[in-house]
């Protein structure tokens, strides 16, 4: 299925066969506010194994979230710092005012995300028997109908070329690449610019950007200085 959506939103009607399609256990290309994301239904073990298969995703490569609002975020992670007293800044208040928009946050990981999704840490003792999750709320009014008309959030993973390390931008590219891999749909929102979210570490005392990207840093963000493969390793397949 190819569905031409209008970038503002006004034609959602035309996005109820594909919400359809994502509870039935389905995999398809929405846009975001950054780049397009291969989504899924949270809920469905079944799909999310046949986007790691689509996107070639290893097992150890953590999943990113699309939510629909912050109560989502707090269901499928611990949350937001807000202040304990042992060095966590109590920056909830801050994140806020950028929700929705193009960052990624690395949360600790709740009981309700599915063990697919997530990564248990690396050999880095920093990180280390830790579960976590990225999560995003995409300030994009298809991607923000589609995810208010389903019943859970939407399993991620950012749409790049089949041989190369690149982003793909044009949704008929993307249909024509990946339709025959597997995917169900593609929603076409016009073609974006290879600008992915700003990826944004939680885990640690500080908030620290491990990827910068469309987002701009925040005076309450840190630029990571750790090791560059303990970096790559949290970062999800965020858009």
């Amino acid at each position: 299925m190819y569905v031409e959506a209008d970038p503002s939103g006004a034609d959602s009607w035309k996005l109820e066969p594909v919400v359809e399609l994502l509870k039935e256990g389905a995999v398809g290309v929405v846009p975001t506010d950054t780049l397009y994301a291969i989504v899924c239904d949270l809920k469905s073990h079944s799909a999310i194994e046949r986007l790691r298969r689509i996107k070639n995703v290893e097992p150890s490569k953590p999943l990113s979230i699309l939510c629909r609002s912050l109560r989502d975020i707090d269901t499928y992670t611990t949350g937001f710092p807000r202040g304990d007293g042992q060095g966590h800044a109590n920056i909830f208040r801050a994140v806020k005012h950028c929700l929705p928009g193009p960052y990624t946050f690395i949360l600790t990981a709740s009981k309700e995300v599915p063990k697919k999704c997530v990564r248990y840490g690396t050999t880095t003792a920093k990180y280390s028997l830790r579960k976590h999750v990225g999560v995003r709320i995409p300030n994009d009014a298809i991607c923000q109908a589609i995810l208010q008309k389903m019943d859970a959030p939407l399993i991620s993973t950012s749409v790049k070329w089949l041989k190369d390390n690149e982003w793909m931008v044009d949704p008929v590219v993307i249909a024509d690449t990946y339709g025959p891999e597997g995917l169900d749909f593609v929603v076409d929102g016009g073609v974006r610019v290879a600008e992915p979210s700003t990826v944004v570490d939680m885990t640690g005392t500080y908030p620290k950007i491990i990827r910068q990207g469309k987002g701009p840093k925040l005076y309450w963000m840190e630029e990571e200085d750790a090791n560059s493969t303990a970096i790559e390793d949290l970062i999800p397949s965020a858009t």
